[in-house]
């Protein structure tokens, strides 16, 4: 009977406290649903299409301050050869076309809490994100291209 005072005391403690609401008065023009529909990454003289790959999807969302992203093969998973599951999200900046994202969550968990820097423009319904990922311990340093449509 005790625990269930508390409980109660502890509800009727809440109707008193005061709720914050945050309001964001501007809205970013990179917000919104982005389906990628290619990319290429660049190691020194080499040049690899990274995208479109057959029976793959990609798609960005991006809000005033965070981003996710998710790749994932169309067959569900079902065919273990081509299945595939990407995903990562965290926060980002935006000052002009420079737009820095700060990875806190990866399936590849050894690209968590770095911070990458791109060049980013939208041309009408296009996004364009160019820049380098560099992890001097997992020996990555890449140019990547990412082009994205608007979903509607």
């Amino acid at each position: 009977m005790k625990i269930h005072a508390l409980i109660f005391l502890a509800v009727a403690a809440c109707t008193s406290c005061t709720r914050t609401t945050v309001t964001v008065t501007q809205s970013s023009p990179i917000n919104g649903t982005w389906r990628m529909f290619a990319a290429k990454m660049i190691k020194g003289k080499d040049t690899t299409i990274t995208f479109p790959v057959e029976g793959q999807e990609m798609i960005k969302i991006l809000n005033n301050t965070h981003f996710a992203f998710f790749k994932h093969d169309l067959q569900h998973g079902k065919d273990s050869t081509k299945a595939v599951y990407d995903t990562g999200s965290g926060t980002y900046t935006l000052s002009g076309e420079t737009y820095t994202e700060h990875l806190t969550y990866c399936n590849y968990r050894e690209w968590e809490d770095k911070d990458f820097t791109f060049n980013l423009q939208v041309k009408e319904d296009t996004l364009i994100q160019k820049g380098i990922e560099k992890i001097e311990g997992l020996q990555v340093n890449q140019e990547i291209i990412e082009m994205y449509v608007r979903v509607p």
